[in-house]
């Protein structure tokens, strides 16, 4: 259920997300949030919205469904990507999305094989595993490299992340529209209403789009579903990272006496959150599938893989077996 005093939807629920960013009559809301993340190169003048859900090249290949897909009035193409949860190769899965706008450029007959540029962007509402125990920026732009002589060796196929647990900025603090944006994908629905600090055309059309009283009783109900779905999966996730410090404590303590406590207790305290995070996903990825969502929804929205969904008694069985033999006591030695 939406819950009471909340006034705009949030921005980080699948709903909110396309609602916002993947709509002919907000396509304004975009191009602004694309222009200020690229900061003038490219400039995007205008965005034509292409159909996000993409076939491989046989019945047999995996299909790609974008939470948003268009070009620009140049060309290129631009992937957006809401991801809630961290997933184990979710870089190999940007990879494997960029494919498709690649692919299908291709011309037939005589082509000299020119490409238009492609950009995947990843709006991630998480920290990559590398990026846990520093202070790293919250923008990662991955380009092909000459890895001996470090310049850039293909510049037409870009990858851009916005790691939003990275950014901690009040909005008196946030300096370009860039940081405004970011501000609002963070806060957006713990506001009552719009900051003096968001004026402009483009952020009151932000906060009109997000109004929950003026959505149709459908998109209302809409809604609803993927907030509760949101939800589930944070809740799931916090509860886990606190059951996993726990386990990881015992399970250190223990491991603590060989290796040396606090050494012991950090490694524990590690394994134990991915187990907990696990068990945790797993209870969320259950719960989704009694709802009826379909496989591909619950993977994303989970960040299990669709193996592990499918196959979920199996893998919940092994992770609980798993789980009870870590913190069985053993025999002192």
């Amino acid at each position: 259920m939406i819950h009471t005093g909340e006034r705009y939807i949030n921005p980080l629920t699948d709903f909110g997300f396309k609602r916002i960013f993947g709509t002919p009559f907000n396509k304004d809301l975009l191009m602004s949030f694309l222009n200020a993340l690229f900061n003038g190169d490219p400039v995007v003048s205008d965005i034509t919205y292409k159909n996000s859900e993409k076939f491989g090249t046989n019945e047999e290949a995996r299909r790609a469904v974008f939470d948003v897909y268009c070009t620009t009035d140049t060309g290129a193409r631009i992937i957006v990507e809401m991801q809630n949860v961290y997933q184990d190769f979710y870089k190999d899965r940007s990879i494997y999305y960029s494919t498709f706008p690649i692919a299908e450029q291709a011309q037939r007959g005589s082509w000299n094989y020119e490409l238009h540029d492609v950009y995947t962007i990843g709006i991630l509402n998480f920290t990559f595993p590398e990026d846990k125990h520093s202070d790293s920026s919250i923008f990662r732009e991955v380009k092909l490299m000459d890895t001996e002589s470090h310049e850039i060796f293909y510049d037409k196929l870009t990858y851009i992340y916005v790691e939003l647990a990275n950014f901690h900025k009040t909005l008196e603090e946030c300096d370009s529209i860039l940081e405004k944006w970011i501000y609002c994908l963070r806060n957006l629905q713990n506001l009552m209403s719009r900051p003096m600090a968001l004026q402009g055309r483009v952020f009151e059309k932000l906060f009109k789009t997000a109004e929950i009283a003026k959505m149709t009783t459908e998109d209302r109900r809409a809604y609803e579903l993927s907030a509760n779905a949101y939800r589930d999966i944070k809740n799931g996730m916090d509860a886990a990272k606190r059951e996993g410090m726990e386990k990881g404590i015992a399970i250190g303590t223990e491991k603590g006496i060989a290796i040396g406590t606090e050494k012991g207790i950090a490694i524990g305290t590690e394994k134990g959150i991915q187990q907990g995070a696990q068990a945790k996903a797993l209870e969320v990825a259950r719960k989704m599938k009694a709802k009826g969502l379909d496989e591909e929804m619950i993977s994303e929205m989970s960040g299990l893989s669709a193996e592990v969904i499918k196959n979920y008694d199996s893998f919940a069985n092994d992770l609980l077996a798993i789980s009870i033999t870590s913190l069985r006591p053993k025999p002192w030695r």
